[in-house]
């Protein structure tokens, strides 16, 4: 994010301050704008880095059983009220061409798409499009489970509710069986 940018959402809070009916002058709210316009810039940075390309595939004897990395932790902002969702999200697949993809490149993958406001259905997609178009696979499943401020602190108020999205792609769409093993595997 640009000075000008961090500028903007500075102004911006201020004004919100204001019309709330809040002093922004006041000691413990004078840096608050300027500390908003940096939190943003973080969570917000897949909007302005480039296109994520941390792929590194190696060479593996397999070719048909499924990689899961399951409870990746993650942080996102709704698009509708700007207010945070976090939760864990499993990602399976089925490499294809005998290679499979670095472990750790799972969550930083899933990292990168949290950090742009969207909504948990949205999500869960982009990852696995992500995934399909930049690793060889035959299938992709994935799935998130999240709370969601936006329902906890305002709205219906439901501190305790989860949502839980699923997509899937190639073989986890085509057959049951790989369906039902990735659920069983999250389960556990």
């Amino acid at each position: 994010m640009d000075k000008k940018q961090q500028a903007i959402i500075e102004a911006a809070v201020t004004q919100i301050l204001t019309a709330i009916g809040e002093d922004p002058k006041r000691s413990g709210l004078k840096d608050t704008p300027k500390r908003v316009a940096r939190m943003y810039g973080e969570v917000f940075s897949s909007l302005t880095e480039p296109v994520f390309d941390d792929y590194a595939l190696f060479d593996s004897r397999n070719e048909e059983d499924m990689v899961l990395v399951k409870d990746i932790q993650f942080y996102s902002m709704c698009e509708h009220h700007l207010l945070p969702f976090f939760g864990k999200a499993h990602i399976a697949y089925i490499p294809d061409g005998n290679q499979v993809l670095g472990l750790s490149k799972l969550p930083r993958l899933v990292e990168y798409c949290a950090k742009r406001p969207s909504v948990q259905e949205d999500l869960t997609m982009m990852i696995a499009e992500e995934l399909s178009k930049n690793v060889p696979v035959k299938g992709i499943a994935v799935s998130i489970e999240a709370a969601h401020m936006c329902m906890t602190m305002r709205g219906v108020k439901t501190p305790d509710s989860l949502t839980k999205t699923f997509h899937y792609r190639g073989l986890f769409k085509e057959n049951s069986e790989w369906k039902n093993d990735f659920l069983q595997a999250i389960r556990n």
